[in-house]
């Protein structure tokens, strides 16, 4: 028995001329997609109708590469939207830099478990790299550090994890509360997520006049909380940049208030943290080096395939009391003979892939003023959607570019006609531009939203897609 599964076991692992033939045809197909700048836009299918191109796939004697190979291709490819078509302007799209898909083939097939430094050290090296000039941006104190993640959503949840514990330290009597943290109304849905997932209340600060969390209105709803509450309070999270409209709330004035209240200070910067990188923005961030935590995704604005997110630390010894996990087979990573730096200690994830080492290979490759160039190319063009918006009769702007994100609406459309106009160019092969909502006085209204990442988009895109909604 023992026999019959080792050489099923090296069949499995085995190379033989049908392996090599299907391995010259996905490598083919990611040459062509990797240099492809203009993808197809696909649109997805129902799963009924999709398992009736494509059949089972998973059974008992197997399909064979090439079959499975060319459903995908054919089929499966077909069925999902691209993220870096210069005209996918919805949502927060990505558009990963050539360099940094490659490597993200060399990631996969190095199989390093990013871990730990005994078994992942020279990946951690590049990843470390890459880190430094992402702590770099920020202002932060040498000291500062962080590691990379799966995303926004554990970047943020390994922040105010580490936050909870640095509290409960301060307190044995805090252990006995539960947690109480403080946002605005336009944080992201992932900070909601994260306090029901940590079992913390969260209050969310009414928006002031310019729509951001400002250091006055923060201060005066913690003046408004009962003695209990201001007890259970250990955290503000700060956003810079929206994922709905690119605002950056007033980090100065929340440090300061953060400082006098002995409160962590955490920057969900996920989407609008790239923007760090471009001069004629900075000057929006002051504040954020004062952050005990910050979260930047790569994966956005910085050019990485998904999934990259990035959680920074003023202090990682705080970030280490939280996470650092203890087991009997782990000890031997925590010995003196590792020699080396251990990211599995200072976020919520033990098993983790190498994902800042794309980024570290196309910063290597391309420099940090390419990196600078290419973020200041979004900002220039949500600067002209608003100009063209602005010279056009039938559109007008809701509100100035948050960044690379301009919110607009159709004069005369209701909710029904923005939803039409996106699943018509859409299916059309066109573009994505999908609406959102926004409230001004207490009224919510659907409107159309843009998104700049890519650089690869054109003003020509930007007007062609404002004359489909003539």
């Amino acid at each position: 028995m023992a026999e019959n599964k080792k050489n099923q076991m090296k069949s499995m692992h085995s190379i033989d001329i049908d392996t090599v033939e299907m391995t010259l045809d996905i490598m083919k197909y990611a040459i062509n997609r990797i240099s492809n700048t203009n993808p197809e836009l696909a649109a997805p299918k129902k799963e009924a109708d999709l398992l009736k191109l494509v059949g089972e796939t998973i059974t008992k004697d197997g399909i064979g590469g090439e079959k499975a190979f060319s459903i995908f291709r054919d089929i499966l490819a077909k069925a999902a939207v691209p993220v870096d078509h210069p005209r996918h302007l919805a949502f927060v799209p990505a558009a990963p830099t050539r360099a940094a898909i490659l490597f993200d083939l060399v990631t996969s097939a190095s199989s390093i478990h990013g871990a730990y430094w005994m078994t992942g050290a020279g990946g951690i090296f590049c990843e470390n790299r890459a880190m430094e000039w992402l702590v770099s941006l920020t202002g932060l104190p040498e000291k500062a550090f962080g590691v990379f993640t799966s995303g926004g959503t554990a970047a943020n949840l390994s922040a105010i994890v580490a936050a909870r514990e640095a509290w409960r330290a301060k307190n044995e009597e805090n252990n006995a509360f539960k947690g109480l943290l403080i946002t605005s109304h336009g944080a992201h849905s992932s900070v909601k997520s994260m306090a029901q997932v940590i079992d913390a209340d969260l209050i969310l600060v009414e928006d002031d006049q310019e729509d951001k969390l400002t250091g006055k209105a923060l201060q005066k709803t913690i003046n408004n909380l009962s003695e209990v509450d201001r007890k259970r309070l250990f955290a503000i999270v700060a956003t810079g940049g929206t994922t709905n409209a690119g605002i950056i709330d007033d980090l100065s004035g929340i440090a300061s208030v953060c400082k006098k209240e002995d409160l962590w200070f955490h920057v969900d910067a996920a989407y609008g943290g790239g923007a760090l990188a471009a001069p004629s923005v900075r000057h929006l961030f002051n504040g954020i080096e004062e952050a005990d935590s910050i979260t930047i995704d790569p994966h956005k604005w910085m050019f990485s395939p998904y999934d990259c997110g990035a959680v920074i630390y003023r202090n990682m010894q705080l970030a280490a009391n939280a996470h650092s996990q203890k087991g009997a087979y782990l000890d031997i990573f925590k010995d003196d003979g590792a020699q080396g730096f251990n990211p599995a200690d200072y976020q919520i994830q033990l098993t983790r892939r190498l994902r800042g080492m794309p980024l570290w290979f196309s910063l290597a490759m391309h420099g940090t003023e390419t990196y600078t160039k290419a973020i200041e190319r979004g900002l220039t063009l949500a600067q002209n959607a608003a100009q063209q918006i602005q010279d056009l009769e039938h559109v007008e702007l809701v509100r100035e570019p948050g960044l690379s994100c301009v919110l607009y609406r159709r004069k005369g459309w209701e909710a029904k006609d923005y939803v039409d106009w996106t699943y018509q160019n859409h299916q059309s092969g066109f573009a994505l531009v999908t609406p959102t909502k926004w409230t001004t006085n207490g009224e919510a209204e659907t409107i159309a939203r843009f998104c700049f990442i890519n650089p690869d988009t054109t003003e020509e895109d930007i007007a062609d897609i404002l004359k489909t909604m003539e």
